[in-house]
């Protein structure tokens, strides 16, 4: 059996399991849990968990039981293919995660290629898996890279999940990974991230795509949140809401270059 090993652990999240847990446990402090069986999709971020596991626990704490987890994130390396799956078993301080190799086999591959060198490095999918472990123990899951972030791209990522789901009769919630503006003052980050999450919670894929063009809005995961729209709206979602938005600056107290991180669940 071939393994993914964890890349960040030790920097963008504790390198230990007690320490992880415990880090995970201060992350859904204070948040209410409760799993809603009409969310098919979700947008995490991907910082690390000081700045943002807080917010991504927001979206965690919702998430229900899937037969497969599909997680979308940039390919911030642009190592590999610009569309690529894994197939390898991923690892964590939590232990290993098995990738639903039945529904990789599943996807047309029109678009998406098998390239185990796009994930070697790249930490925006890998960050998500302690979220899953602790919520749910046991699960599978389909990690998908993208370093293409177009709109015309994320319509064909996600024709091919959707139609495997479909084929294999499976119960899936698709996972965007994506952190929002990077480096700008906390008021313009605000002001452009929310603008941009109005279209992404009207499940509105044109309008977000402008809105992020309109405004030159930094954030990495474009393409996976556009899969993740058009994947979502296929699988019958109706509507979006924002769980939680806060900045870099909400921790450090640095309003001056701040990086924003939203919560957003999208339901049936």
């Amino acid at each position: 059996m071939k393994m993914r090993r964890a890349a960040v652990a030790g920097q963008f999240y504790e390198g230990t399991k007690e320490s992880l847990l415990r880090r995970l446990e201060a992350c859904f402090s204070g948040i209410k849990r409760g799993a809603d069986a009409k969310i098919v999709g979700a947008v995490a971020p991907h910082a690390g968990y000081m700045y943002s596991g807080k917010v991504a626990a927001h979206a965690y704490a919702k998430l229900p039981r899937a037969d497969t987890f599909v997680i979308l994130g940039p390919n911030h390396h642009l190592i590999g293919s610009a569309v690529a799956v894994s197939k390898d078993t991923w690892s964590t301080p939590l232990g290993e995660v098995a990738v639903d190799v039945e529904f990789v086999e599943a996807l047309p591959r029109h678009i998406i290629d098998v390239d185990e060198t796009a994930h070697r490095y790249e930490h925006s999918i890998e960050v998500q898996l302690p979220f899953l472990q602790f919520i749910f123990g046991d699960l599978k899951f389909v990690p998908i890279c993208m370093a293409l972030s177009d709109a015309e791209t994320a319509s064909d990522v996600a024709s091919e999940i959707v139609e495997a789901a479909v084929r294999l009769r499976r119960k899936i919630v698709v996972l965007a990974s994506s952190d929002f503006t990077h480096y700008e003052p906390d008021n313009v980050a605000r002001s452009n991230d929310l603008y941009v999450i109005d279209a992404i919670t009207r499940l509105d894929v044109n309008d977000f795509y402008r809105r992020i063009y309109e405004r030159n809005v930094s954030a990495c995961g474009v393409g996976p949140i556009g899969a993740m729209l058009f994947a979502a709206k296929a699988l019958g979602a109706k509507s979006g809401e924002l769980a939680k938005y806060a900045t870099s600056g909400d921790v450090t107290g640095d309003l001056s270059a701040v990086v924003g991180y939203a919560a957003i669940l999208i339901s049936r």
